[in-house]
């Protein structure tokens, strides 16, 4: 891989050089290694920008070309499985803490926010790197060996879960491009209203209706109104917030009929959360973050009956190296759009996530939830 800088000298000089070698070398990684997995340092900042910032620096160094690895994949790895992703000090720590106690940051007025930032990027870079419906999020895998076959399987499970059928009126919150929705209208006759903060997914969705029961709307989820037979949510709990959680829970169950379903398919945490990290929430998914199980289940206590619970999350590390792929492969015709600093900010993103997922620090939930309980019992489709 090119790099505009020449490779920094073997032998780590400053303090902060060598504070940040011992690091890296504790999870297996070398500066200026033999090994494809090391790291080759091409400018002598990327140890301060380790040091003080973090992984922000960290991420930031690379986006700049500051350091390469030849085997990025697996670099990733080794750090994410050491957690050396968590070298923000205790101060910064304290700092965001109290700015989190004072900012709602998934407000109603920054409810648009994410769309603008990472949804609405160009709707090209989604369809060379997605499948045919564009799903943005995790495929089921459990005998799909495409892209392609995974998010239809995963479309599949979700309407078998919702029990749809023609007549039923279904909720989408977070439509994205409308896949799930046309899926669900084509294969099994339901009405679907989808809503999301994308204008280009808005503009794409509303443009590919035709004569199906379809309605899509720019709306943010607090504003919903109407009576729903099912409610579906497909990767966008991850934006609602901590603060906003029981409010998410209040607005489906007021929305959804009392003999309804519904699912919510999110990335779930392992730990509770109430800030995501630094270089994610400025480049990739602002006033984002990934939800505990305690987190869910509290929010929903008192409104909900938890009928079932299913974890496909090592299936997110397929899906997002099968993209991962189609991006790079797709780069030459993407690089007139996005310079050589946003292709390196993807790829750090995508295979960052994908080691998240592979070493079981992340997972991807479905929940089926019912207002009162599914009478004689819920059999969950797998």
């Amino acid at each position: 891989m090119e790099s505009r800088h020449e490779p920094a000298p073997r032998r780590l000089q400053s303090p902060w050089a060598r504070w940040v070698g011992h690091r890296l070398a504790r999870a297996g990684v070398t500066v200026n290694g033999p090994d494809p997995a090391d790291i080759t340092v091409h400018h002598p900042s990327f140890f301060s920008q380790v040091a003080f910032r973090g992984t922000l620096g960290f991420g930031e160094s690379y986006m700049e070309g500051g350091w390469d690895s030849q085997a990025l994949d697996r670099c990733l790895e080794k750090l994410v499985a050491h957690d050396l992703d968590e070298t923000d000090g205790r101060f910064s720590k304290g700092i965001r803490a109290i700015q989190d106690s004072l900012i709602n940051r998934q407000s109603p007025r920054r409810a648009f926010v994410i769309g603008r930032r990472h949804y609405d990027r160009s709707v090209e870079l989604f369809e060379a790197m997605l499948d045919s419906r564009l799903l943005y999020s995790s495929g089921y895998w459990k005998t799909a060996e495409t892209l392609e076959e995974a998010q239809e399987a995963k479309c599949d499970l979700i309407c078998r879960k919702l029990g749809l059928k023609p007549g039923l009126r279904l909720l989408d919150i977070g439509c994205g491009f409308g896949g799930l929705a046309r899926y669900a209208a084509e294969r099994h006759g339901a009405s679907v209203h989808g809503i999301t903060v994308s204008q280009d997914q808005y503009e794409y969705a509303r443009q590919r209706v035709g004569d199906l029961p379809l309605h899509f709307e720019l709306k943010d989820y607090r504003r919903l109104e109407g009576t729903y037979d099912r409610v579906v949510s497909v990767g966008m709990f991850e934006h609602v917030g901590a603060r906003n959680y029981r409010l998410f829970f209040e607005t489906v169950r007021r929305v959804l009929r009392p003999d309804g379903l519904f699912l919510l398919h999110s990335i779930g945490g392992n730990r509770s959360q109430r800030r995501t990290d630094p270089w994610i929430e400025r480049y990739i998914f602002p006033n984002s973050l990934v939800p505990s199980a305690s987190q869910i289940t509290r929010s929903f206590e008192g409104r909900f009956v938890l009928e079932d619970w299913h974890n496909f999350g090592a299936d997110y590390e397929k899906t997002l190296r099968a993209w991962h792929r189609r991006f790079e492969t797709a780069w030459p015709t993407l690089g007139g759009r996005h310079d050589e600093r946003f292709h390196r900010m993807w790829r750090l993103y995508l295979l960052a996530s994908a080691a998240e997922f592979k070493l079981r620090k992340l997972q991807l939930w479905q929940l089926v939830l019912s207002p009162n309980g599914v009478p004689g019992g819920y059999r969950a489709p797998r």
